[in-house]
């Protein structure tokens, strides 16, 4: 059994498995881990106050994953509590690195490196980070 040590120093969110969420046998589905890191970066981004729809709308930028590196560790299985920790370890010009990692208490589950894109809506290309949202960013990373 893998045991987390290190308290992220970014952002936790909780999470609870859901029978949706679980496979034939029982556990988490292997891109459910993806998704649950999904909402943890989306609701950290909410937290520094950024909207991902009001900033489509007003500047035309998205975020999109460009690469994911995963490892799957332990299973998760229906009502566990979990957590997912987000750490932002990178900010480039136009990209953000996220180490997330999900854990059931102190047990380590999954781990990932994921890479989001800024990308102009209507070009459909990667743009740079805007001043004030890289600002924005690495305040809080």
């Amino acid at each position: 059994m893998q045991k987390h040590e290190k308290k992220a120093s970014g952002f936790c969110w909780p999470i609870r498995v859901y029978y949706e969420d679980t496979d034939a046998g029982g556990v988490v589905y292997y891109a459910n881990y993806l998704c649950y890191c999904e909402r943890a970066r989306t609701e950290w981004l909410r937290t520094l106050g950024i909207d991902q729809r009001n900033m489509r709308a007003e500047t035309g930028l998205v975020f999109v994953v460009s690469r994911v590196e995963a490892k799957y560790l332990r299973g998760a299985e229906l009502d566990d509590a979990l957590e997912v920790q987000s750490e932002a370890v990178r900010i480039g010009g136009a990209s953000v690195v996220f180490e997330q990692r999900i854990l059931r208490g102190a047990e380590l589950l999954f781990t990932a490196k994921i890479t989001i894109a800024c990308v102009d809506w209507n070009m459909k290309q990667a743009v740079r980070l805007p001043d004030e949202l890289r600002s924005l960013l690495e305040t809080a990373a």
